[in-house]
């Protein structure tokens, strides 16, 4: 069977997009101060499409080695493009075929994500976001030429236009909740880092917050020394500044 793009039947104006986006920025905006910012960033777990994935995968493995070696289109560019002499024992053409095919169904996987932005807003889902929503709903700024379009859900929903300031927010929560829900020990041996640090360096827990909270807010001033002390742990410990104030939080330290 073909594949066929979805498209929607309903067609709206430029004023119906710009409503509907002004309801839909509305509606996060009570979720918001109801559930916190994850809300703006949900995901499935993976393992929800293992069988799925594994048939893609199954099929990319037949067909790249068909391609490698019937002739046809594929098979004629492995050998127009022969592989340095130190390299040709080690990639064998069905593996060359595999990653040409992958790169094709990454472009081709990028090509029909965008089309999902045009399912409601067609091609100014930009320029209708901004003229629905004038200042980013996580951080209050005014929304300039750097915004970033944010989806809350990879569901089809429309996505959000964010500072670029309060998108990186939005990651940064991500990865603190994911770092906060890892297994006991691990959390026990960062927090027991985090500590070795601070005892080392002499610094208090406040101004350990003060240095993250100054390196995610640009212009906002902290103690002496208190950025330093943030960078440092983050180094150490692989964390973002906003996932060791979540550490910090959970440990009211």
């Amino acid at each position: 069977m073909a594949y066929e793009r979805y498209k929607s039947e309903v067609s709206l104006s430029k004023p119906e997009k710009v409503s509907l986006m002004s309801e839909y920025i509305d509606y996060y905006k009570q979720l918001i101060d109801e559930q916190g910012l994850d809300v703006l960033n949900v995901k499935i777990p993976r393992e929800v499409f293992t069988e799925v994935l594994d048939s893609i995968g199954s099929t990319l493995n037949q067909k790249a080695c068909e391609l490698a070696y019937n002739d046809g289109p594929v098979k004629e560019f492995l050998e127009k493009n022969p592989l340095p002499p130190c390299m040709r024992e080690l990639l064998p053409d069905e593996f060359r075929s595999f990653s040409l095919l992958l790169n094709a169904l990454k472009q081709w996987v990028s090509a029909e994500s965008q089309s999902t932005d045009r399912y409601i807003l067609g091609g100014t889902a930009r320029a209708t976001c901004r003229d629905a929503v004038d200042k980013c709903i996580v951080t209050g700024e005014e929304l300039n030429a750097d915004s970033e379009l944010h989806h809350p859900i990879r569901d089809g929903r429309p996505p959000i236009l964010l500072s670029k300031r309060g998108h990186a927010l939005i990651e940064q929560t991500n990865q603190a909740s994911s770092t906060i829900n890892a297994t006991e020990d691990l959390d026990s041996e960062i927090w027991a880092k985090i500590k070795g640090i601070r005892s080392k360096s002499n610094q208090s827990w406040t101004q350990l917050k003060e240095g993250c909270f100054a390196l995610i807010t640009e212009g906002l001033m902290c103690r002496p020394n208190a950025k330093s002390f943030a960078r440092s742990v983050i180094r150490e410990t692989g964390l973002s500044a906003a996932e060791i104030l979540d550490i910090l939080d959970s440990r009211n330290a």
